[in-house]
């Protein structure tokens, strides 16, 4: 692997999580079935939402943001009325729920995206906000964390969490941490900015200008070793 392996630019060594259209890193496949197995032993069915994610679909995910063509939501998680006009201001909004492009977690293939699947009603779409990890997937949640507080979790442990860097606490992401720290020491912000400046990303002045801040808010709060 080399530092764009950590970008989402680079994807050998993922493979699929069977029975799913998702791929993970090799070595965070057999920690994730054996969580799935201690899951349907407790009553759960940890079903995939989300797992590795590609530089370019990060990318579209921003970019439709930042022009209104997905939803975008504040801190309470709900949707705002209008785009801020100030273009710091509508980036650092985005941030709340999404990653920079080459700085989602999701690239490194070692983190996944869970729900019980068991309490999904029947046509419900899964949108992973808090309100569900409080509401129909509350007993799941409780059981994960009860998982990962005793060192259960088959290495898997949530990052995104009160109190670590500015991003939203988000309970339904888990990593493979011992997979994943292999990534983090691949990760070179100098190679990202090249990276930046040569893509078709939307707000790119305000990411540049405040580069330096956003990596130290944004992505090494989460890093094994920050």
């Amino acid at each position: 692997m080399t530092t764009f392996a950590a970008f989402g630019l680079e994807e050998d060594g993922l493979v699929l999580i069977p029975g799913t259209e998702y791929r993970v890193r090799q070595g965070a496949l057999a920690p994730f079935l054996e969580l799935s197995e201690k899951a349907k032993s407790a009553g759960y069915e940890l079903r995939v939402e989300s797992a590795y994610r590609s530089f370019d679909r990060q990318l579209s995910i921003w970019n439709r943001k930042a022009t209104g063509k997905l939803k975008l939501l504040d801190a309470n998680g709900a949707p705002f009325k209008e785009l801020p006009k100030d273009e710091e201001v509508l980036m650092r909004s985005i941030l709340l729920w999404s990653a920079l492009p080459g700085g989602s977690r999701h690239h490194f293939g070692t983190e996944l995206d869970v729900v019980d699947g068991k309490s999904v009603p029947e046509g419900y779409e899964v949108e992973l906000t808090e309100q569900e990890c409080d509401g129909m997937f509350a007993p799941f949640h409780k059981w994960l964390s009860e998982q990962i507080e005793t060192q259960n979790s088959c290495g898997f442990e949530r990052v995104f969490v009160s109190g670590r860097g500015k991003i939203q606490p988000e309970r339904w992401h888990i990593s493979h941490r011992p997979s994943a720290f292999e990534l983090e020491k691949l990760f070179d912000p100098k190679a990202l900015r090249k990276v930046y400046e040569k893509a078709d990303l939307e707000l790119k002045s305000a990411i540049l200008d405040n580069f330096d801040e956003l990596m130290h808010d944004y992505v090494y709060p989460y890093f094994v070793e920050k």
